[in-house]
């Protein structure tokens, strides 16, 4: 390879390397750009004690993707960013999956969350029971949508009630004929809460919790639906939904029985309840029923969204209830600076960077999700002007080695003529 040839690698790689600095400088103030960074290699041709053969340089360029960039305060709870490991998955109006950290999430026109480059973001539906993420593939899970929670019902299925029953001696045991179970005219009973419970269309129904002391240790739970109490009490029309005998520990005061510490029933015009009673004690103090913890809500509309740290997007409705309606999953490989960038602050693996692994935030290394924010380019200016100046100076001097080899290969030339 002659000097001229070696000048004009030198300018070639230079040229490269003033290149990504413009792209850099570019991207400054783009949402979780990642930079671009050229590194140089010789390259040596065999040569003599009495003679050199001039090489070259031979460019690579890398991304330095697992560089994380600052933190920009937003106004937006749709806009994410992430702290540690890990990728938004998002897909393309096509339904092909990349990974991004740029996190400018907002709805579109059908309420689909879309950043700005155009992606949608993706996540796992919670409302038919947690999710179960696809951990070696991109393609689990849907496009996150924040107006399809709008007018929509959700029936009660499963409860926690609890509360401290009065323990004290003083507190009489009431006959088995008088028991609310009996649901006669004269049925007594100890305490008793009522309680709001949601049927298949969303429904109000009110439930009325009683318990009654049937003798040492024990007592009797009956769960009545109130719209079919008799002139607001007993009888009620049908019956209990259910009745449960409780036995507690003389020493502690928790519950013993029932041993699986549950009672269920079914509202009226609903889904089966199961109700955990575990919080359930008996100690010598008035009743006191802690706050219930039901499920299920009436048709309402959403007034907010909110995404928490693990990646839980929850609606907060019209009627003061919260729905949890998605859980965002992130996406990471072995090696991701050999990531192949793609336009729009995309990423797609290669064999280079290793397959993906999918999972929640926080679990398995992946990191956390901030809201409110925004994951800043990880490119510092002084620095590219520093290395564009470098580079600027080198390309020079490269052309100067190749304007001088042109000058010697002109008296070369003139020589043999």
């Amino acid at each position: 390879m002659s000097i001229m040839q070696t000048a004009t690698s030198g300018m070639k790689a230079q040229a490269n390397r003033l290149a990504t600095v413009g792209d850099n400088i570019a991207n400054a103030s783009t949402t979780g750009y990642k930079k671009v960074s050229t590194e140089f290699a010789p390259l040596v041709l065999p040569s003599s004690s009495s003679s050199f053969n001039s090489g070259g340089v031979e460019t690579t360029v890398r991304r330095s993707v697992s560089l994380e960039g600052g933190l920009n305060s937003t106004t937006s709870t749709t806009d994410l960013a992430l702290r540690g490991n890990g990728f938004f998955v998002v897909e393309d109006s096509s339904g092909a999956r990349y990974m991004t950290r740029a996190g400018s999430f907002v709805p579109n026109a059908e309420g689909y969350l879309v950043n700005a480059a155009g992606y949608y973001l993706t996540g796992y539906q919670l409302r038919d029971g947690d999710a179960s993420v696809v951990l070696n593939s991109l393609n689990g899970g849907e496009r996150i949508n924040v107006n399809n929670i709008n007018m929509q019902a959700t029936p009660t299925t499963e409860g926690v009630f609890a509360a401290n029953l009065d323990g004290r001696g003083d507190v009489p045991a009431v006959a088995a004929a008088s028991l609310p179970s009996a649901n006669v005219t004269t049925s007594t009973f100890t305490s008793k809460s009522s309680m709001v419970v949601y049927d298949n269309l969303g429904g109000d129904v009110m439930i009325d919790i009683y318990f009654t002391k049937t003798g040492v240790n024990t007592w009797e739970m009956s769960i009545f639906n109130q719209a079919a109490a008799t002139g607001g009490g007993f009888p009620y029309t049908g019956g209990a939904l259910v009745t449960t005998n409780l036995t507690f520990s003389g020493t502690t005061g928790a519950i013993t029985a029932p041993a699986s510490a549950q009672t269920a029933f079914t509202v009226p015009g609903g889904q089966p309840t199961t109700v955990d009673l575990s919080g359930l004690t008996q100690l010598k103090s008035d009743y006191t029923p802690l706050e219930p913890e039901f499920n299920g809500n009436a048709p309402s509309t959403t007034t907010g969204v909110s995404i928490s740290a693990d990646g839980i997007v929850s609606f907060a409705m019209k009627n003061g209830s919260t729905i949890d309606a998605y859980r965002i999953a992130l996406a990471d490989v072995p090696s991701p600076d050999n990531l192949t960038a793609l336009s729009g602050g995309v990423f797609q693996a290669n064999y280079d960077s290793g397959n993906p692994q999918v999972g929640f935030p926080g679990q398995g290394g992946l990191g956390a999700i901030r809201t409110s924010a925004l994951e800043a380019s990880n490119v510092d200016l002084a620095d590219e002007l520093a290395t564009m100046i470098e580079a600027q100076r080198n390309y020079t001097a490269n052309s100067k080695v190749f304007q001088t080899g042109a000058e010697v290969l002109e008296v070369l030339v003139n020589l043999k003529r």
